[in-house]
């Protein structure tokens, strides 16, 4: 079954074409390098609208049934930034671990990194993460939480994502042999 990946970036100027998304191509540069198995991708550019980004996470994940969305950008402080309430929103799980491993790895790189609130999220049978809107941060970012990813999405019955283990080494238990 062929994985599909839904790319969300959120950014009032690059929806508006004062600027190009290049976030949104960096999220997909990083998925090209590491992953193997056959994937389609679904990508938007939308400003930063609540009601909006619920209502498209929403169509990736129930009417195109995206196994993995990914946004980028709206995590910050700012009053524009409501990324993360409109996934909280539109998940049945959150997934918490993700925002910590991401904030805790860009704290390497920024001291503002805790003004960060990306989180993660389950809907169906998807895995929505946030991701920030900076193209640097997304690898700093993506980097040290894809390798708990395929394995988040065979547990919630999406599409098996097979990556070039010499890229991208990711974890799935072994399975015990019945005899």
């Amino acid at each position: 079954m062929k994985a599909k990946i839904g790319i969300l970036t959120l950014s009032d100027r690059a929806s508006e074409g004062i600027y190009e998304d290049k976030s949104g191509v960096a999220i997909r540069g990083c998925l090209d390098e590491w992953i193997v198995s056959e994937r389609e991708y679904f990508y938007e550019v939308i400003p930063d609208e609540f009601e909006l980004i619920k209502q498209r996470l929403v169509f990736m994940t129930d009417e195109l049934g995206c196994d993995l969305v990914l946004t980028t950008g709206g995590t910050g402080p700012a009053l524009r930034d409501v990324t993360p309430e409109a996934t909280e929103a539109v998940c049945e799980k959150m997934m918490p671990g993700f925002g910590e491993m991401m904030r805790s790895e860009s704290l390497k790189y920024v001291p503002t990194a805790i003004l960060s609130r990306q989180t993660a999220g389950i809907r169906k049978h998807c895995l929505i993460i946030n991701l920030p809107g900076n193209p640097k941060a997304i690898r700093e970012c993506l980097e040290p939480v894809f390798p708990a990813v395929p394995y988040c999405i065979d547990l919630i019955e999406g599409a098996y994502i097979q990556t070039d283990e010499t890229k991208m080494k990711v974890f799935r238990p072994k399975q015990k042999k019945i005899s």
